[in-house]
This record gives C-alpha cells, sequence and structure tokens, in this order.
C-alpha cells in the first residue's frame, strides 16, 4: 500500500488575533477546515496573543503591536528555510511566497475607495493626495506593486470578482496569475435563543414599540462606520421611513465605531428615535436571527463576511457593488445591489421594498431554495483553495 504523504501548508498573517477582526477570523476558519482534512496547516504570524500546536509567533520579542514588514520577511524566510512547506501562502505581498491571498483587496484600490468614503469633496481629495504619507501604507503598496511586476511572483487568490478586477486594472495582471477564490464563512453557527430573544426585546425596549406593532428590524453591523456608508443608509432611512411604506422599518446599528456622529444626524433627520445603536456584539448570529435584513451600503469590501453570514441565515441582503460578497447572490432575488452608496433614492427604494413583510419572506425563501448557504461557506472557499494548491504544485513539478 502507498503511504499518503501529507501536505505541509504555512499561511502567513501579521497578528495572530481574531478579536481584530474578519481577515483574521477567516485565517483560522480555513486553517482549521484545511486541518480537518488531512493537511498540515500552521499560521505564521509576527504577532499574537499566544503560540499554540499550528501558531508559531515569529517577532514576539519585537517592540509594539505590530512589526515591519521587512523585519517580519527576514523572520519568515529564516524560518521557512527550516521547516519545509508544500505551499507558503501569504496574507501579505511577500514575492517568495507561492499564493498571495490579501484579505482587504487591492492597496491601491481601498485608498482609493477610503478616500471616496468622505462626504465633503476637500477632505476626499486631501486623502487621495497625502495617502501615502503613512510609511506603512506605501512599503505594503510598493511591495504588491512589486510583487504583480514579477512574472515569476505568486498567484493572486482574489476574495471576489471585485478584487481581481482590481489587480487587473491597477497592475495590469492577467487571468492566468489571478484567480477567484470567493470568501466563505463558518455556517451553521448556534444561536443562544435566550440571549437573542433578550436583545430583542432591549431593541424594542428602546424604540418604545411592541411585538403588535410587527417591526421590520434592519440590521448594520461595521467597524468603520464611514467606510461602511452609514450616513448614507441613515438619510435613506429618512427617506424611506417619510413614505408610507417603510412606516414599521428600524435600523439597528451595530459595531465598534463611535456613534456620536451618526445619532446627530439621526436626531437632525427626526429619526433618532427608529434608529438603535448596539455598540460591538460578541456574537453577530444572535442578531441576525432577530433582524429581517441586512444592509451595508459600503463605499470598499472585497468580500464582506456580514453580507455572507447573513445569507447563510437565509436573511435578504442590501449591499452596493463596491462589495465582493456580490458574487454569491443574485440581485433583485436574495438582495439588492446598489450601484453607487452615494445613490440615497435607490438605498431608499431598496428600504422600502423589503418594509414589505411578503417580499422579506419571497426573498428568504429563494435564498434557501437556491442554497446559498453552501455556495457562502467557508468548506467550499477550503475546497476551492485546496484545488488551486494542487494546481501549483502540479504546476511546480
Amino acid at each position: 500500500m502507498v503511504e499518503k504523504m501529507t501536505v505541509r501548508i504555512a499561511i502567513i498573517l501579521e497578528r495572530a488575533d481574531i478579536s481584530l477582526g474578519g481577515a483574521q477570523r477567516s485565517v483560522f476558519e480555513l486553517a482549521g477546515v484545511l486541518s480537518a482534512q488531512d493537511y498540515k496547516v500552521e499560521v505564521l504570524a509576527a504577532k499574537g496573543k499566544g503560540q499554540t500546536k499550528n501558531v508559531r509567533i515569529l517577532c514576539k520579542d519585537e517592540p509594539g503591536r505590530r512589526t515591519g514588514l521587512i523585519r517580519f520577511a527576514k523572520a519568515l524566510r529564516e524560518y521557512i528555510a527550516e521547516h519545509h512547506y508544500d505551499i507558503v501562502h501569504s496574507t501579505l505581498p511577500f514575492d517568495f511566497v507561492d499564493l498571495y491571498q490579501p484579505r482587504g483587496g487591492c492597496f491601491a484600490e481601498s485608498v482609493l475607495r477610503n478616500a471616496a468614503s468622505y462626504e465633503n469633496v476637500f477632505i476626499e481629495r486631501y486623502k487621495r493626495i497625502t495617502a501615502f504619507a503613512n510609511l506603512r501604507r506605501t512599503i505594503l503598496l510598493r511591495a504588491e506593486k512589486k510583487l504583480c511586476k514579477n512574472p515569476d511572483g505568486p498567484v493572486i487568490a482574489a476574495l471576489s470578482s471585485y478584487v481581481a478586477e482590481q489587480f487587473k486594472r491597477h497592475y495590469g495582471l492577467g487571468s492566468e496569475r489571478v484567480k477567484i477564490i470567493p470568501n466563505g464563512v463558518k455556517i451553521n453557527k448556534r444561536v443562544d435563543s435566550s440571549q437573542s430573544n433578550r436583545l430583542r426585546e432591549q431593541i424594542l425596549m428602546r424604540l418604545s414599540i411592541k411585538e403588535a406593532d410587527e417591526p421590520i428590524l434592519f440590521l448594520f453591523v461595521a467597524n468603520n462606520f464611514r467606510l461602511k456608508g452609514l450616513s448614507s443608509l441613515i438619510r435613506a432611512a429618512n427617506t424611506a421611513m417619510l413614505g408610507k411604506s417603510a412606516k414599521s422599518a428600524y435600523l439597528i446599528v451595530a459595531g465598534r465605531d463611535g456613534s456620536g456622529k451618526y445619532r446627530h444626524l439621526a436626531a437632525k433627520l427626526g429619526i433618532e428615535k427608529r434608529v438603535v445603536f448596539l455598540g460591538n456584539l460578541r456574537h453577530i448570529q444572535n442578531a441576525l436571527s432577530i433582524a429581517d435584513v441586512a444592509v451595508l451600503p459600503t463605499f470598499y469590501d472585497p468580500a464582506s463576511r456580514f453580507i455572507l453570514e447573513a445569507l447563510a441565515a437565509a436573511t435578504p441582503v442590501i449591499t452596493t457593488r463596491y462589495n465582493g460578497a456580490i458574487d454569491l447572490f443574485v440581485n433583485d432575488r436574495h438582495g439588492r445591489v446598489i450601484e453607487r452608496p452615494e445613490d440615497i433614492t435607490a438605498l431608499a427604494d431598496a428600504i422600502a421594498y423589503f418594509s414589505n413583510r411578503q417580499n422579506i419572506e419571497q426573498t428568504s425563501q429563494a435564498i434557501i431554495e437556491d442554497n446559498l448557504k453552501e455556495k457562502v461557506s467557508i468548506a467550499r472557499a477550503a475546497k476551492e483553495i485546496k484545488l488551486l494548491y494542487q494546481s501549483i504544485i502540479k504546476e511546480r513539478k
């Protein structure tokens, strides 16, 4: 009998700490699925909260919360030289790896879209001009450019068609270098019914309404309210709520960002009693279980986990074409895709449409019928990344 060889994978991550956000969580979810399928996976990080059997912290003695790209690259080269890996898969732009999967998309695009998220045109221009006064961002962009210009550089694993298009447009890469592996999330997450029921009671109490009022809850979750379009959402909610079709609509906002500016905007528009700010939520699935619609009018998102998690929960979604997650659902069947986050009228129309309970139920049923739960799963993403690993190994041989 021929002994089956174990494939050894190194996944490079700057900071091994899932509390930092979706990118870190996605890496660990992917590593977990691959490890369960007989792959030997190690996460190589510059910094982290601890060192477990499959996590190696390479720069733990360096001062500060972060490590410079050049210092981390040196530590990685030394470690990889001493340990054999069949595939080196990086979320940072190192040209000595086999696979580059930028969880935040292309650096050049992220700079442009971040500037676009400022409502003041003068601030937008200023942000574009001064974007590279940030030394770290400049180093990362130069490293990414260098990686893309190198014909022998790594394959780019794009989280969405949007990210793939970014690399083709900004760096002139062809399809032979850029492979699309749509993002995925853990599905079948356990919902704590007691916690979700308590959360719903708290929300209704703060809104001064009852279940008999048949409220329709639109849930927005983000940690950067400006970039994810909360101002546009509040303005659109106001427009929709002025009409009769959205009289039962309420907006629920969750996330770690400061809410003062957005509370003031809601009060200025006169809808402060229709908006609740929850702050940071530990278990998003509990909030999704009581929400009717998930909404994220983002200026930039390579592939939003929040929208994918909503689809996994059979919850209709509203987002923009600047969100790579739109690859995994059909516009006007599973949700609504808005062309521009600044289009208040289109966003208000989507809110009004989903303020109808029958439209919500039809959309939710379509999500279930089309099995989007499996389509957005991390297991599907892991299966596709394994095929890409195998093609890289085969090509090398």
